[in-house]
């Protein structure tokens, strides 16, 4: 994948370090034998799904590439 911008974006970056520190309190919790944490921790991980989203829509995240959307041309 070298030359490839996959991922390096705020939103890609912001996404997954959530979603990680949210696999790390369910890993905690599971070895704790507390089922709050561990679903708490699932919470977590769709959580930074949902952030990296948002932020790909505010524009911080890979542009989309030219593909088979036409381009609107303004009027007037």
């Amino acid at each position: 994948m070298a030359g490839s911008s996959h991922g390096h974006t705020p939103a890609a970056w912001t996404g997954v370090t959530i979603a990680f520190i949210g696999f790390c309190i369910s890993g905690a919790f599971m070895v704790a034998a507390k089922p709050v944490g561990f679903w708490a921790g699932f919470v977590v991980i769709a959580l930074g799904g949902v952030v990296g989203g948002i932020m790909r829509m505010m524009g911080l995240g890979q542009a989309p590439k030219g593909g088979s959307k036409a381009k609107v041309q303004p009027q007037g």
